[in-house]
């Protein structure tokens, strides 16, 4: 997996102050979207060792709230594996900071890959909390949105959706 940037101190894609790991490759293509080079799947650099050292360092600090994934597209078949052994990782070593990632897709498109085996998913959904998902819709873009850039997208509760069956909205 390729990367484009860590951003260590990040306040928009989270509550506090967060730590943001924005992964190479999507396929979504996206009209407007604000992160377009991503889009190729070796853009920036590769996900090393360093890498993962690098980010579980910025974390470890009182003032960093949580972890969230960007992209690109995390949730692309060829990114699950990393994303998933470094969500793993976070979540053991820091379990009260919280993990949230970003996906064009929409929860239910994960629900159906968990349900038809896919174990990176599986385990992915259960170790986040929150889940942005939907694609950017450029006719719906709404910048007074907090946490999202367009009207369709929505910030899911992971672990009350899972626990309750259905889609339960995030709230602060």
């Amino acid at each position: 997996m390729y990367y484009s940037v860590i951003k260590k101190t990040d306040v928009a894609d989270g509550p506090g102050v967060r730590v943001s790991l924005f992964v190479s490759g999507c396929t979504h293509h996206c009209e407007g979207c604000f992160n377009a080079e991503t889009w190729n799947f070796t853009f920036g650099q590769p996900y090393t060792e360093e890498t993962e050292a690098e980010i579980l360092a910025a974390i470890d600090h009182e003032y960093i709230s949580g972890f969230t994934f960007l992209g690109g597209e995390p949730m692309e078949s060829q990114n699950r594996p990393v994303v998933y052994d470094l969500a793993q990782k976070i979540h053991d070593r820091f379990p009260d900071k919280t993990i949230w990632s970003y996906t064009g897709y929409l929860y239910e498109d994960l629900l159906r890959w968990e349900a038809e085996g896919d174990e990176y998913v599986h385990r992915l959904l259960d170790l986040l909390d929150v889940l942005v998902d939907g694609e950017f819709i450029f006719a719906q873009r709404n910048l007074r949105l907090r946490f999202r850039g367009s009207e369709n997208q929505r910030l899911i509760d992971v672990k009350a959706s899972r626990a309750k069956g259905e889609v339960v909205l995030w709230e602060e």
